[in-house]
């Protein structure tokens, strides 16, 4: 359903539904940062490794990609409701696990993987939810919206907060404050949000969406759109030798990665209040490709100040992905919506640690990172052309169904 005028953000948060699932997802988005810090910190001390400090740094992503496609379909078997508020307590309990001090390093691992599966089923359930609360397109909207904003400005306080939280009260303390953040989630969705019926009957393939997903046009093209994403990370991941390039001091590596998910919110904010939903879906090819733009730009080997512009008007132009995400969802029936968003989000998180492997290797050859951010803009910039054309072919022309 459709209205004429187009709704403010503030009409989402009307929504005593919508307020419940954001709340409980940006409190324990914040406590996950938290967790971030806390055991590359706890890890390091134990061992004095910096490889294992990072091994166990991607342990908290890597998870997610078998949940992703898997176990995601757990949020149209069964009620979603009880899928959220059951993950995140398990989710609870194993991250208060891994607060007892003198866990053996093994075991942390272990539940750290554990709780990334678990948090899956969750994900997917929260965004499918969050379509069911809303029937009105451009409300919906609204409330992605809010969620970019909030998530963004979330990780920012998390990562920022994070170290100085951690050095005060210690590793156990913040691992048991993320803890604390998943059962105070669970029951606020508990009480707050209604309980539905599951979406589908539970008869489909665990991995059906993959097919269903990569077999329908409209949907193959938003994909498109999302990985592209992949290459406007890359400077993300040359962070530090690009500060080192730039002749900054390590502190400038911060506000380096700060930049993007800053200009993001900026970005969220302005095609929210001042552009209308119909325009955004039609404006998606064009903002698409100012991210990559920007990142060419960056072979004029700019100083701190441009080079920080650059990547904040990248990551306000990259705030698209809103629009791309909520139309997908919105094309998505609602009883496959639980594992095809999950197809989604794991199509983009793998795009994203591929784009920033292929830019450092790139550095690596080019002995340079604004070399290495400028081709990737060059090949973003053609990528996107291409995936603006079929956008164009088949923007406004009905979705191609898909099967239960």
């Amino acid at each position: 359903m459709k209205t004429n005028a187009a709704p403010r953000m503030t009409a989402a948060l009307a929504n005593r539904e919508f307020r419940a699932l954001w709340l409980a997802e940006v409190q324990s988005l914040i406590g996950d940062q938290l967790t971030i810090v806390a055991l590359a910190i706890l890890v390091y001390d134990r061992t004095g490794s910096a490889l294992l400090s990072a091994v166990v740094y991607s342990l908290t992503f890597l998870p997610a990609l078998a949940g992703g496609l898997g176990l995601s379909q757990l949020a149209d078997r069964y009620p979603r409701r009880t899928v959220l508020v059951v993950s995140s307590l398990i989710q609870g309990v194993l991250i208060a696990i891994m607060a007892i001090p003198g866990t053996p390093l093994a075991l942390l691992c272990g539940l750290v993987v554990l709780a990334r599966l678990v948090n899956a089923p969750g994900n997917a359930a929260q965004n499918a939810l969050t379509r069911e609360v809303f029937t009105d397109d451009d409300l919906y909207l609204k409330s992605q919206d809010i969620r970019g904003i909030s998530t963004n400005t979330a990780m920012l306080l998390g990562l920022a907060g994070g170290g100085l939280l951690v050095s005060q009260v210690g590793a156990s303390w913040a691992l048991a404050l993320d803890a604390a953040t998943f059962l105070l989630s669970a029951a606020v969705v508990r009480f707050s949000v209604s309980r539905r019926a599951a979406a589908s009957d539970g008869n489909g393939s665990w991995f059906g969406a993959v097919k269903q997903v990569f077999g329908n046009r409209h949907l193959r093209v938003l994909v498109w759109f999302s990985w592209l994403v992949g290459l406007a990370v890359v400077p993300e991941g040359l962070a530090a030798p690009l500060a080192a390039e730039l002749g900054v001091g390590k502190q400038a590596v911060g506000w380096l990665l700060a930049a993007d998910p800053l200009g993001f919110v900026i970005g969220a904010f302005l095609l929210s209040r001042f552009v209308s939903a119909e325009q955004r879906r039609k404006l998606l090819g064009v903002l698409a490709a100012l991210p990559m733009v920007a990142l060419i730009a960056f072979a004029l080997e700019p100083g701190l100040i441009p080079a920080l512009l650059l990547l904040a008007a990248a990551g306000a132009a990259g705030a698209y992905l809103i629009t791309v995400s909520a139309t997908f969802i919105t094309w998505v029936p609602n009883e496959l919506r639980g594992g095809a968003g999950g197809v989604y989000r794991t199509g983009l998180r793998v795009a994203q640690g591929i784009g920033a492997g292929l830019g450092g290797f790139a550095a690596d050859r080019l002995g340079s990172a604004t070399s290495a951010i400028a081709l990737a803009g060059v090949v973003g910039l053609l990528l996107a052309v291409l995936v603006a054309l079929s956008w164009g072919h088949i923007n406004g022309s009905s979705p191609e169904p898909l099967l239960s």
